[in-house]
């Protein structure tokens, strides 16, 4: 059995329930995205940090697989 997937918050320990996908520009090609998982209570502070530095990202519902 695997543990649920967790909020990428620092010291977050809560189930994530969005997935945030994002790139740096300087660093990334357009087809190559990273992968955040958010939970309610971080999901603004997560896609809040990206959007501050001009991140292009998007969010989605994260959909667990039993």
């Amino acid at each position: 059995m695997t543990d649920a997937p967790r909020c990428s918050r620092a010291g977050c320990r809560a189930p994530a329930t969005s997935r945030i996908l994002w790139r740096n520009p300087a660093l990334h090609a357009p087809d190559r995205r990273k992968t955040w998982l958010a939970c309610d209570k971080h999901l603004g502070f997560l896609t809040d940090f990206l959007a501050a530095r001009s991140f292009p990202l998007e969010v989605e519902p994260l959909t667990v697989q039993a």
